[in-house]
């Protein structure tokens, strides 16, 4: 399983090996609506995990977006920065923020997977 959620409404992909590709999830996206800015790290920070890395701003309110794990920033969205609606249409796919070169894979193993992330959801 490489995709894993945090309780924070933060996703964190490892399938590519050299570093994590992080954003928010659906019921994030969901709950703010329609997303028209976005703030993201900049590459090079080093983030801890439940670190605020950057903002996402909607029509209806603004909220943090927390480091899923520990890390590099590597890379950050940019066409992201450029269209912020990018997360609107696709959260969990073009509408990436950043990527994390993790420091402690541990961390990912902690985060939920999708069957606890949905319960975490319903719960709310």
């Amino acid at each position: 399983m490489s995709v894993k959620y945090s309780p924070e409404h933060q996703w964190a992909d490892t399938a590519a090996p050299e570093a994590a590709r992080v954003g928010i999830t659906r019921h994030a996206q969901d709950t703010l609506g329609d997303i028209v800015f976005v703030e993201l790290p900049e590459v090079g920070r080093v983030l801890r995990q439940g670190e605020v890395a950057g903002v996402v701003e909607s029509v209806k309110a603004a909220s943090d977006v927390y480091a899923p794990l520990s890390g590099e920033v590597v890379a950050v969205n940019e066409a992201l920065r450029a269209d912020p609606s990018l997360a609107n249409r696709d959260p969990e796919g073009e509408g990436w923020f950043f990527q994390v070169k993790p420091s402690a894979l541990q961390e990912f193993d902690a985060l939920l997977d999708a069957p606890a992330y949905s319960q975490l959801t319903q719960d709310a």
